[in-house]
């Protein structure tokens, strides 16, 4: 029996301020540049200033990238076009500056976090402020065994709403949420289609590094044999997250709610964070006005996700590498409309009208 009570999320969790969304809303009519005319951009600027209680919005000046990770056991299916249990490879290589979310991270001044959570890897070759929240080695292979036990993942869960409370209480005002793992898109393919009602073959995509026709069989069979078993848990979100997520699945959920209750925006990244949310979604159903989509990937779960979420991706590039990297390429849109919301000066006063010169009489005519 866990100790968690997701139910307390519900009362947690607040909208952002709708009265200073309407302030907001009424000193852009104020603008010289006609509102609408910036498109999503208003929508951006309003959403950030309710989020931040704050008119005219302020600067996103410390945003950050947090990325969870893990292996999955169904990796070893051969479902993905990497090798199960090399996800530590790619943590290493984010952490040297090799990849994607890397480089875009540098360009943009962004710091990267990265958090283990079950990599298949020796903790010793990582950093200890990577692996200091990790609960296991690798994750269970869903299709015929659970994920975690429960006590797993609730300890996951837990260490997400700490991470999201370090980054709340450092002075983090936004983030950049994703995840760095092999077989990942799978248990997010199992959350989505259970949660949607939907079956395998309607949200399995082709993953980040794009895999032949029979692997994608062998990964459709997989979500639809680990999707058996996740219906039956259907009614309790923790129970789902160890039967068919995994300790980097439970952290990104846990996450996600925690950064609600402490009023800190994230932006989502991929299927496997749009996943979390949905699950998040359920636990909490104001908790997704905290959230921004970043970009559709052309992952069908992603898409059915967002749907459901009514959140529209604000990027369509189709990059579906992962690790936060289409996060971050929809930062700088979102600093952009801040900037716009408070920078854009407001339109002079109108000068008083002339007063109108008083009709003359007409002259009376002849008699």
């Amino acid at each position: 029996m866990s100790s968690l009570n997701l139910d307390d999320f519900s009362d947690l969790i607040e909208r952002p301020d709708g009265g200073v969304r309407r302030d907001a809303e009424a000193r852009r009519e104020r603008q010289i540049v006609p509102p609408g005319s910036l498109g999503r951009l208003d929508d951006l600027g309003e959403w950030l200033a309710a989020a931040q209680s704050a008119v005219p919005v302020r600067p996103v000046e410390r945003p950050r990238v947090v990325l969870f990770a893990g292996d999955h056991g169904i990796a070893e299916l051969d479902v993905s076009a990497r090798p199960a249990g090399s996800a530590g490879e790619l943590v290493r290589e984010v952490l040297a500056g090799g990849r994607p979310v890397s480089v875009l991270a540098r360009r943009l001044g962004v710091p990267v976090r990265v958090v283990d959570m079950a990599l298949d890897t020796d903790p010793q070759t990582l950093p200890e402020d990577v692996v200091r929240h990790r609960v296991r080695r690798g994750s269970g292979r869903i299709d015929v065994e659970d994920a975690l036990t429960l006590e797993e993942a609730e300890t996951a869960f837990r260490a997400g709403m700490t991470v999201a409370d370090e980054e709340a209480d450092s002075g983090t005002d936004l983030v950049v949420l994703g995840d760095v793992s092999v077989g990942g898109t799978t248990a997010a393919g199992v959350l989505i289609a259970a949660l949607c009602g939907t079956d395998a073959s309607v949200v399995t995509g082709r993953g980040g590094l794009a895999i032949d026709d029979l692997t994608w069989m062998r990964k459709c069979a997989a979500i639809r044999d680990a999707l058996r078993r996740a219906r039956p848990v259907l009614g309790d979100q923790l129970q789902l997250l160890a039967t068919v997520g995994g300790a980097d699945l439970a952290a990104l959920t846990g996450f996600l709610l925690q950064a609600a209750v402490r009023k800190l925006p994230v932006v989502l990244d991929g299927v496997v964070v749009a996943a979390c949310a949905l699950v998040g979604q359920r636990i909490a159903f104001r908790a997704p006005d905290w959230w921004l989509a970043a970009h559709d990937s052309g992952e069908p779960g992603q898409a059915k996700a967002l749907d459901r979420m009514a959140l529209e991706p604000l990027l369509d590039h189709g990059v579906r590498v992962g690790e936060g990297a289409g996060g971050l390429l929809a930062l700088p849109l979102v600093q952009a409309a801040a900037a716009l919301a408070a920078e854009l000066p407001e339109k002079p006063d109108r000068e008083p009208e002339l007063a109108e010169e008083p009709e003359k009489e007409e002259e009376a005519g002849p008699a």
